[in-house]
């Protein structure tokens, strides 16, 4: 047998193989570029460098387990898995010699341009999953779902590789007892905790890897590996804020009971609807509900238990959502805020730290109320329910629908409300609502807003609210151009607790009226199980409205 104590380019092995440059290299070994002197081809083969240090029987092992990844690899027939060529003998080290990928993994893609665009990540998830379904069909796990194990070929084909540490059903353990394989920060939780794994496992796994396509970071990776095994079985990860359709996906995929995700079907109806750029609504089943811990509201609580003293000092709280520079126009705006934020977290109402969204029983200004004992909205009939699109074109005031009426507002827009709903106001926030609060129209301004575009300005809302609101869950968040404005849209649930109790659905559009300003912010709020209404009757109120003059 051949013997060497180092490797080189230019080596021939088995008298067929001549190695050329390093593909890349892992904690287990390195991959080389090879050229196929028989059949003249290029190929990849892996070297595994650890078995130059190890003792003998743990190079017997890394034998057996190299054997294994061939062996599992050969029991799957798909185009999205590496083929295994040929598996050689070499300086007392076994070698397998793979199928040649022309192309970056994902994780170097995702680390060169930062992030990887929602509807190509779910492209490529696709291909994943089917490679994965391919495997578990075999009775093969991969366990080693990562992002560099994911390849992108110039063609945009999708392979998966690597399946060293595979399990397949009915083979002995090779690892020994206690041993953890795997990399840390995209094992599953049951993993973690040693118990057995399943398909589901590669499941979360492919979560993981899609989270870190999309965000361009791992969402469990910690300082240690120790911190980085209680993130992934205790620790909920944070939103994927550039996941867009992709985003419900990837929540359901890493919920940490395997029970709880779905199926390799539903994850496949779902990227396809992600691809495609549709939110898949099947995944509003995996989404975990968020709780706020007695703790949490301890921390924020008046000393009598109330909202109404939260303009006071309070005890040290989470640094507020927005902050403005010493002179800066938004000043008044952000300590409003603040206190409706807090609010809303007491009384889980419908507050989300935004101009619109304040906590309609927490009326500390003293600001008037003028409710009708008016029912729930009518729905726009047919004829005069508008596009999905936002960037419609406005109605003329004369094209009122059956059953609204346009309101001329005092502080100067105009805009089409359902009959019987009354305007009210509080903490300068103007509603238009027929029952107090439980269906709601908002409309908010702000004369110098603090950041450079809309989208920016929901996103750092949603960063800091998301992990604190009961039960939130993104339904979408986009950029898009309003009245030839920039502007964006986020659709969203949550559950409130107090004056309104029950699962919420929002919906707003912001946009910068002019260069730099001002922002207004179109909302609408009902119960979750009028979603379908709210999004009607927000799209009427998006044609009709009318800023006032001078804002263009």
């Amino acid at each position: 047998m051949e013997h060497a104590q180092g490797t080189d380019a230019g080596i021939v092995l088995a008298g067929r193989y001549r190695l050329g440059d390093v593909l890349g290299r892992g904690g287990m070994g390195k991959v080389w570029r090879a050229h196929d002197e028989v059949l003249h081809r290029t190929v990849a083969v892996k070297e595994l460098t650890a078995g130059l240090y190890a003792a003998e029987a743990d190079r017997a092992v890394l034998h057996a387990r190299t054997q294994k990844e061939a062996r599992a690899a050969a029991r799957i027939t798909h185009p999205g898995v590496v083929t295994v060529h040929d598996v050689i003998e070499y300086d007392h080290r076994p070698w397998i010699v793979m199928q040649y990928v022309d192309g970056p993994s994902l994780a170097d893609a995702a680390k060169e341009s930062g992030e990887v665009e929602p509807r190509e990540a779910a492209r490529i998830g696709l291909h994943v999953l089917s490679a994965l379904r391919a495997a578990h069909g075999a009775g093969v796990l991969h366990r080693d779902v990562k992002p560099a194990n994911v390849l992108l070929a110039r063609d945009g084909q999708v392979l998966l590789t690597d399946f060293g540490i595979a399990a397949i059903e009915g083979d002995s353990t090779i690892t020994r007892t206690g041993e953890l394989v795997g990399s840390i920060d995209y094992l599953a939780p049951e993993r973690v905790r040693g118990g057995d794994p399943g398909p589901a496992s590669d499941l979360w796994s492919l979560g993981a890897t899609l989270y870190t396509a999309v965000e361009g970071t791992s969402p469990f990776r910690r300082s240690s590996p120790i911190s980085t095994m209680q993130a992934v079985v205790t620790e909920e990860p944070p939103p994927p804020l550039r996941g867009g359709a992709l985003e419900p996906v990837i929540t359901a995929l890493l919920r940490k009971d395997p029970a709880d995700r779905p199926t390799a079907e539903e994850t496949e109806r779902m990227l396809l609807d992600a691809m495609e750029g549709r939110r898949p609504r099947a995944a509003q089943a995996h989404v975990p509900t968020q709780r706020v811990s007695e703790e949490q509201l301890r921390a924020f609580a008046a000393p009598d238990g109330s909202t109404a003293h939260l303009a006071q000092p309070l005890p040290p709280p989470p640094a507020p959502p927005y902050t403005s520079a010493p002179g800066s126009g938004g000043g008044r705006w952000r300590v409003v805020l603040l206190v409706l934020v807090l609010a809303a977290l007491l009384g889980g109402a419908a507050g989300l730290a935004a101009m619109k969204f304040g906590d309609e029983s927490a009326d500390t200004s003293g600001g008037t109320r003028e409710r009708s004992t008016a029912g729930p909205a009518p729905s726009p009939s047919s004829s005069t329910v508008p596009s999905a699109d936002p960037a419609v074109e406005e109605s003329a005031p004369d094209e009122t629908p059956d059953g609204w009426k346009r309101v001329q507002d005092p502080e100067g827009f105009s805009l089409l409300v359902p009959e019987g709903w009354e305007r009210r106001t509080e903490n300068g926030q103007i509603d238009y609502t027929p029952d107090g609060g439980a269906h709601r129209m908002r409309i908010s301004l702000d004369p110098q807003p603090d950041f450079d575009n809309p989208l920016d300005h929901m996103r750092s809302i949603e960063k800091d609210l998301a992990a604190r609101l009961p039960g939130y869950a993104r339904l979408t968040m986009e950029s898009n151009t309003f009245r030839d404005r920039p502007g964006s849209r986020w659709e969203f649930t949550w559950v409130e607790s107090k004056d309104h109790p029950g699962p919420r659905h929002g919906i707003d559009q912001m946009y910068f009226a002019g260069t730099g300003g001002p922002e207004y912010a179109l909302y609408l709020t009902g119960p979750a199980e009028d979603r379908e209404e709210t999004r009607q009757l927000f799209e009427t109120m998006l044609r009709s409205w009318q800023p006032p003059e001078s804002a263009g």
